[in-house]
């Protein structure tokens, strides 16, 4: 069906539209044109307002629907992993073992090379958040498990590099050598820094070495201090660098979020990710990882001894935090989950944007930037 969307607001990925039509032939994006341009056979659809926009890109999701993906490396894990992120906006995701034993990490990479053979909808590929950690700054993460990076661990990832479209590790200066960071980083993995206590001379190094990313801003990581500016400073002194930030309100104060943005220069950018554990898209209470018990409260999901431990977001809330409570414009704000989580990717494809005579994954915001459906 050839559909003329008209009466909201339209995110192209980079460029925010007023007043103009979006078409759709099918699922296949045909264009953004003024309502006079509109081809006589595409039917006029009025939508309620809001804005229309590629689905959200997350890449660092941890469990949904009521699963972990550590819990459940599998595709049928996957299927409702994605499921629950689909009913949120989420159109394009990575799945995201958080630090375990060699063993589950690759069950991990096994099931996620079948759900992208099967089709699973949404999922482009994976995040491994450890186990090449700094127990300094671990975290949620068992510290049992971290430990550095061995020759295998480096072929491992280098063969896993080669079956999967999207690789992004996180990793701690501490635990891999400049040399590892080279290797993986020319075979196409997106090396990220976090849960690390690093100096920013140290970040430098890794950054010269092929790291191209930050896991979660201002969390798990060295501060940005008088002297010593850490992995914070390093990352927003250093243009080429993206970091993901989790704007729940909750793991970043609004204020150190307004001064990274401000402060950040491209080509590399800050986006937003969700951390979100298996709560998403469920109403259970608490979860387990590695065999600790995770608590769901006011919106915070805590360690017993009240470490955060993930985050109980969807994107959509996050963009209510940036626009109605920050200021931040929608335009920038829109970017942050669409185009510049895409931009981080090896192999975006066609995630966080619209692309004339493509498929698009267009979804519908409410004017409260509540995500209302897929289109």
């Amino acid at each position: 069906m050839k559909r003329a969307l008209t009466g909201a607001d339209i995110f192209d990925g980079r460029h925010l539209h007023t007043g103009k039509v979006f078409l759709l032939d099918g699922g296949i994006f045909r264009g953004i044109v003024a309502l006079d341009a509109v081809p006589a056979d595409f039917e006029e659809e009025a939508l309620p307002g809001g804005t229309i926009l590629p689905g959200f890109v997350d890449l660092q999701v941890n469990g949904g629907g009521g699963v972990m993906f550590n819990d459940a490396t599998s595709p049928d894990g996957l299927r409702v992993i994605a499921e629950a992120h689909a009913t949120t906006g989420t159109r394009a995701l990575l799945p995201t073992l958080i630090t375990d034993t060699p063993a589950r990490t690759r069950a991990a990479v096994d099931a996620v090379e079948a759900a992208i053979r099967d089709k699973i909808p949404g999922i482009i590929g994976i995040h491994l958040e450890g186990p090449h950690l700094s127990i300094a700054r671990k975290g949620a993460h068992d510290p049992a498990l971290i430990r550095p990076m061995t020759d295998a661990d480096e072929t491992f990832l280098l063969q896993t590099a080669q079956r999967l479209p999207n690789v992004m590790l996180t990793v701690a200066p501490e635990n891999v050598t400049s040399a590892q960071i080279a290797r993986l980083s020319q075979a196409g993995v997106i090396v990220s820094l976090g849960h690390t206590d690093c100096t920013m001379a140290e970040a430098e190094a890794a950054f010269d070495a092929g790291a191209r990313c930050v896991t979660h801003l201002f969390n798990a990581m060295s501060q940005m201090g008088n002297r010593e500016p850490g992995l914070v400073g390093a990352t927003l002194d250093t243009a080429a660098i993206s970091a993901g930030l989790i704007a729940d309100d909750i793991h970043v104060h609004p204020a150190s979020m307004r001064v990274a943005l401000l402060s950040k220069q491209g080509p590399g950018t800050i986006f937003l990710v969700t951390d979100a554990m298996s709560t998403v898209g469920s109403d259970i209470r608490e979860l387990k990882l590695n065999g600790r018990r995770i608590l769901r409260q006011h919106g915070r999901l805590t360690l017993e001894d009240g470490t955060l431990a993930g985050a109980d977001l969807e994107l959509s809330r996050a963009l209510s935090i940036l626009v109605h409570k920050m200021g931040v414009p929608k335009e920038q704000a829109f970017a942050m989950a669409t185009s510049s989580p895409a931009q981080v990717l090896s192999r975006p494809g066609m995630a966080g944007r619209f692309v004339e005579n493509e498929a698009a994954s267009a979804i519908l915001l409410d004017d409260s930037l509540k995500y209302l459906r897929g289109l």
